[in-house]
């Protein structure tokens, strides 16, 4: 089968992430201030679309709190080189069980909302492009489930498309990418759909490359996909892209090496992948692009 190489591809840079990755290196932004400034170096470096999460300035966990998305959003507004702005909308879908024999009640980690509450960050800021998590899937731990249920995704992308902000569905396995399927058919999201091909994530989609092609053999023809993997996959997984077709996603969120035992900035990262897009013959395309590419409009976000 000959190669469907993308020759014009956007580099989308994840900046910090909901992992708890905060203590693992110092370069992990935390304030928004710090986790808009790492966004606009990776700007600087190549990556046209930032996507974004926020975390407790003191702590670095994990955050939902509107003000902190708020005075990121304007930070990276404001600063003097142009960049997509992509904003998660995962969080508030996490079930933490109690364990084998006694799963009920659920326990502490547990934050699970209703779906305005789930995109109220996004109803205010109005980014170009929100996350839509599109399916549920055991994650990693024991007892922890990623939880976004068939009701929950009609009703969040409901409202993603009424605000006018295109949903980046997330599909970790080759179900995610049926039922995404399925919210197009159902009229939730627009038939030009964005679509990020998780790789690698546990329990997900496994990241050897014919799991790889599977999934991009199931994104419909008229979608533009982009895809990652995490860890020493990462890089790998730009060339892989690429050469299938599609766009590429680097960033600390999913890897925080650059070489064995060094750690990576977000510039770095989205320098080293600017290298293997242009090596492969390929062109990185700028922000303007990307809205143009993908139908985006930049605006300001609603007064608080």
């Amino acid at each position: 089968m000959p190669l469907a190489m993308n020759r014009e591809v956007f580099i989308t840079c994840a900046v910090t992430g909901s992992g708890a990755t905060q203590d693992r290196s110092p370069h992990v932004p935390r304030s928004p201030r710090d986790i808009a400034a790492s966004a606009i170096d990776a700007a600087k470096a190549g990556a046209a679309v930032v996507h974004c999460h926020v975390r407790d300035p003191e702590t670095g966990t994990p955050s939902r709190a509107l003000d902190l998305y708020r005075e990121l959003a304007e930070r990276i507004r404001a600063a003097e080189v142009d960049v997509v702005l992509n904003l998660t909308a995962g969080m508030g879908g996490d079930i933490v069980f109690g364990g084998s024999e006694t799963p009920l009640p659920p326990v502490a980690g547990t934050d699970m909302v209703g779906a305005t509450a789930r995109v109220a960050h996004i109803a205010q800021c109005l980014p170009e492009i929100c996350t839509l998590d599109c399916g549920t899937m055991n994650f990693a731990e024991a007892d922890y489930v990623m939880t976004n249920t068939p009701g929950m995704l009609t009703a969040m992308g409901r409202m993603m498309t009424q605000l006018g902000v295109k949903p980046e569905i997330e599909a970790f396995d080759t179900g995610h990418l049926w039922y995404a399927k399925q919210l197009v058919a159902d009229g939730v999201l627009e038939p030009d759909a964005l679509v990020q091909l998780c790789m690698g994530v546990p329990w997900g989609a496994p990241d050897d490359l014919n799991t790889f092609m599977a999934m991009v053999n199931n994104v419909p023809d008229n979608w533009t996909f982009s895809a990652f993997g995490l860890g020493r996959s990462q890089m790998p997984y730009v060339a892989a892209s690429v050469l299938a077709g599609g766009h590429v996603r680097v960033g600390l969120e999913d890897n925080l090496m650059l070489d064995r035992g060094v750690l990576a900035t977000n510039a770095q990262l989205v320098e080293r992948a600017v290298g293997i897009v242009e090596n492969l013959g390929a062109r990185v395309l700028g922000p303007e692009e990307v809205r143009a590419k993908l139908g985006l409009v930049k605006r300001a976000p609603v007064a608080a």
